[in-house]
């Protein structure tokens, strides 16, 4: 009999998740005696203590912490293949989940969904937006299956597909004095109130490209979630942003904002789309990674 079952795993997940053996068993369908039961037998097999008992309260022991990092690692995986599994036997496509490591990366997916819903009605799309900043985590843990992101984070076992390219470039409201130039320079940004989105400086473009290996920085730098509201404050005149030439020509008419390019060569930039190597040949994958591929963004 083996010693370490996925039930094993399971409660330990479980207690961690729902806080309590009370709120666990209910999850797993069990009573509390069986739970507990299971969790005795569990720690009399190991010869060790998975939980430090506090009074109703459980803590896990060492052990007990790298039983949960297990379960995290694998429960998901086993999940991902009963569910796939049960695709196949049923002859369903299922389900592609798509996780969104840049926020401009939305605006562009929900222009291949719609054809791409069209082209495979036998299969539904979930967008993941809470993987904006950590989707390669996700995509070991069979979370998504597909991560959108500019900046792909090659590791063995994923692939990262090249599927639309673009141009990063400064956006200026109405009247701005910088709004007639062919091109800035980081100088010009040094008494400007920056906007962008709410991401670690060293993740933004602007500031890695252009701005820091300049040696300067913006007077202000304010983050905002929002890409509308992004956009009106810096047609209020209350700062500049930086976001790709496509998503501004076609929010220019609603915004009146304007794109000037960084730097005389410009910042040239890149959406990939990356998946579990395991799963490249999926045909259902397979076809929203050459749908995305032919699409051109644009005002239309």
């Amino acid at each position: 009999m083996p010693l370490l079952e996925r039930a094993h795993l399971e409660i330990v997940r479980a207690v961690e998740q729902h806080g309590s053996l009370t709120a666990a068993a209910e999850k797993l369908h069990l009573t509390q005696s069986a739970l507990s039961h299971s969790i005795r037998k569990l720690e009399h097999q190991l010869g060790l203590p998975v939980w430090h008992r506090e009074g109703r309260r459980l803590r896990l022991t060492q052990a007990g912490e790298y039983l949960l990092a297990v379960a995290h690692r694998l429960l998901p995986q086993l999940e991902h293949a009963e569910e796939r599994l049960g695709q196949f036997a049923s002859g369903e496509r299922g389900n592609l989940r798509i996780g969104m490591e840049c926020h401009p990366c939305y605006q562009w997916l929900l222009k291949i969904v719609a054809p791409y819903l069209a082209a495979w009605p036998g299969v539904d799309v979930d967008v993941k937006q809470k993987f904006r900043f950590g989707g390669i985590g996700a995509l070991f843990g069979y979370e998504i299956d597909l991560l959108a992101t500019p900046d792909p984070l090659h590791k063995p076992g994923l692939v990262f597909e090249p599927v639309f390219d673009y141009e990063q470039v400064l956006v200026v409201g109405p009247g701005h004095p910088l709004r007639g130039l062919a091109y800035v320079e980081p100088r010009h940004l040094a008494g400007e109130t920056l906007i962008t989105y709410p991401v670690a400086i060293d993740r933004l473009d602007i500031y890695t490209q252009f701005l820091t290996p300049a040696g300067i920085g913006p007077k202000r730098h304010k983050p905002i979630e929002s890409t509308d509201i992004l956009l009106q404050m810096v047609a209020s005149g209350r700062g500049v942003a930086a976001l790709p030439r496509w998503l501004v020509e076609e929010q220019a008419a609603r915004f009146a904002v304007q794109a000037v390019r960084l730097g005389r060569e410009g910042v040239a930039k890149r959406i990939f789309l990356g998946l579990r190597e395991e799963d490249a040949g999926i045909d259902y994958l397979r076809a929203f990674v050459d749908l995305a591929r032919g699409y051109r963004a644009g005002p239309r």
